[in-house]
């Protein structure tokens, strides 16, 4: 385990383990929610073989089989992975072992509210609705120095009702978290610095958290090793009462970055080395030049402009030192935490979803050079239990909610205490842009979709509004770069699957989706895609059939549609679908025109192989299906 706790790998790797069938039954319903979780046979020996690939254990059994099954694998609260337990049932859903840094806690709840089981946490601050230190730590990027004293201040807390917090960072803090102006009669210090009072009262158990707010500045000859740099920081560092602690990077130029004692330096202890060019490091002001750095390299200077660039401040906390083949400075970021950037990057990539403190930190990180998120939602028909569980976490986790007004007022349990951006149906373009520009500003904004985002809705509009702007930016003289935000394309439950599945089966078999609205396409181009798709034979899914300013356009495509299909051909005619007053008829191509139609109502015309069954529309795949 690398000293400032960062854990490589993985992200986040799950598992679950089963016996029964009846349990396999349940860890399919679990992988719904945790589409990438492996589900595996539970039998002797495989925990060891798992035990550290995985950061999420699930044993659906008894408790006991599972205490036995992970006791000779348990090691610390800084390393286990989060292991929950269910019972076969699926109605309680127990956080056994790393509730806070392993986030066993929060897996157990979002587990428990997918089964609507009930969830049992016996962690004494959450039980106490009291903040737990170790995780808060975690979540502001803070490492905690001796993990011994963690276990007295988390009793005091518990005792006290709170703790008095000295903060040299000015921290976000919890309203059990109380300021303390004198060091000394803190109980959690959050401090780069080593000591901060009289030296005899350091005995007393108080809690040192690190910022990692410190930036190195490195320059070395060629071959130096890694003992030897690591030896030099930590000597310099203790001798400007710093802690080693809160380190967050490395700054060198970057013809020393491939240094592999450098190298094997930042990886042994997960720091990110960010290097610069001399021409960027000699355009830097006020920069004391080194002769043999400039002849050796072609900069002024090495340590101390690295470690400016790097922190984006123009002071230093000590002056480059030399020691042997090792020079050192180092300069104070200026925000007031720094995540690792590694781990952010790899989220960012996988679209994991952060936490509202690496939202905050993100904004921090202009190394990162993240402007916000946009996740572009997908609510099916709009009831809730139509809604993935990861749609619903993006729009919980956001700050903005973006949508139609009609799909918004569907889903109140998800907006609740969000700001709101709503406008008309017609107003697409203006929503996206608004989008775009809260996300542009470090927020993080779900846009809403009804049905599939994908699908005639709003996830292309997104994208275009995008590369417009990206194009135009382009040829502007500034050379000014347009900043592109996370985007993340969440699917939904579409109108033509949400019919299809009212109908029965109409779908089976190779079909097309076609808009009758001219608002956005000419009608000769709607009307020669039609003509093509039905004389293909292709089921035709309809989408915005009829409006009120628009009511000769579903004539017009019954009549190109009867010219190649038969009159009794099925036909599925559902408005509202799987939302409340919800229509459903089943009928043929001859009295389709006879039934009430509006925007509101999607339509499926079966094609030549179409058949209707007890009340269902049924297309045949094509499979050989005998009566023997």
């Amino acid at each position: 385990m690398p000293e400032n706790g960062v854990m490589k790998g993985s992200l986040m790797s799950k598992a679950i383990f089963y016996i029964t069938d009846k349990s396999l039954s349940l860890a399919d319903r679990v992988k719904s929610i945790y589409p990438k979780i492996n589900v595996i046979r539970y039998k002797s020996g495989i925990i060891r073989e798992e035990w550290g690939r995985n950061k999420l254990l699930i044993f659906i059994m008894a408790a006991g089989i599972a205490v036995r099954a992970i006791a000779p694998f348990i090691k610390d609260k800084k390393t286990d992975p989060a292991v929950l337990v269910l019972d076969e049932d699926g109605k309680f859903v127990i956080s056994l072992l790393s509730g806070h840094l392993g986030r066993a806690n929060i897996f157990a709840r979002e587990l428990a509210g997918f089964l609507k089981a009930e969830v049992v946490i016996t962690t004494a601050s959450d039980v106490n609705s009291l903040t737990a230190i170790d995780l808060w730590a975690q979540d502001n990027n803070l490492t905690i120095e001796k993990w011994d004293i963690v276990p007295f201040i988390s009793t005091r807390l518990l005792n006290n009702k709170n703790l008095k917090i000295y903060d040299e960072i000015n921290i976000e803090l919890p309203t059990e978290f109380i300021k303390a102006e004198n060091p000394e009669t803190a109980d959690i210090l959050i401090t780069n610095k080593i000591n901060l009072y009289d030296s005899k009262m350091t005995a007393s158990r108080r809690l040192f958290l690190r910022p990692k707010n410190i930036v190195i500045g490195i320059g070395c000859n060629s071959g130096t090793t890694a003992d030897e740099l690591e030896a030099v920081i930590r000597e310099v560092l203790q001798e400007n009462n710093l802690s080693f602690l809160s380190i967050s990077l490395l700054a060198t130029l970057d013809k020393k970055a491939s240094e592999a004692g450098l190298i094997s330096f930042a990886k042994k202890y997960a720091l990110e080395i960010k290097s610069f060019t001399a021409k960027e490091i000699n355009a830097l002001e006020g920069i004391e030049k080194s002769e043999a750095a400039f002849k050796a390299t072609g900069a002024k200077a090495v340590a101390e402009p690295s470690a400016m660039l790097a922190s984006k401040c123009k002071s230093l906390l000590f002056k480059k030192q030399k020691r042997g083949n090792v020079t050192v400075a180092a300069a104070e970021t200026n925000a007031a935490f720094t995540a690792n950037t590694e781990n952010l990057i790899q989220k960012i990539k996988e679209g994991v979803m952060m936490s509202h403190k690496e939202k905050q930190i993100c904004k921090s990180q202009s190394s990162l050079d993240i402007r916000g998120r946009i996740y572009i939602v997908g609510t099916g028909p709009g009831n809730i239990a139509h809604i993935t569980p990861y749609a619903q976490n993006a729009i919980k986790e956001s700050d903005y909610i973006v949508g139609y007004g009609t799909y918004l007022d569907l889903i109140p349990e998800l907006t609740k205490g969000k700001s709101i951006v709503s406008t008309g149906m017609t107003e697409e373009i203006d929503r996206c842009k608004k989008a775009i520009e809260l996300a542009n500003e470090g927020r993080t904004v779900s846009v809403i979709s009804g049905g599939d985002p994908g699908i005639y809705a709003m996830a292309g509009l997104v994208f275009e509004l995008l590369s417009l702007k990206q194009s135009d930016d382009k040829n502007k003289a500034d050379n000014s770069k347009t900043c592109i935000p996370y985007i993340e394309v969440i699917p939904g439950i579409s109108a033509l699957n949400a019919c299809a599945a009212r109908l029965g089966a109409p779908l089976m078999h190779d079909f097309a989706s076609i808009s009758l609205s001219d608002r956005l396409t000419p009608w000769e181009v709607i009307a020669k895609r039609l003509e093509a798709a039905v004389s293909s034979d292709f089921v035709i899914a309809i989408y915005n059939p009829k409006s009120r300013g628009r009511v000769e356009h579903i004539k017009a495509a019954v009549s190109i549609i009867q010219k190649y299909r038969n009159m009794r051909t099925p036909v599925g005619i559902v408005k509202k679908a799987m939302r409340e007053g919800e229509t459903i008829i089943i009928t043929d191509l001859q009295h389709l025109l006879d039934h009430e139609i509006d925007m509101q109502t999607t339509i499926i015309i079966g094609n030549s192989q179409t058949f209707i069954w007890k009340g269902w529309i049924i297309t045949p795949r094509g499979y050989r299906v005998s009566n023997t």
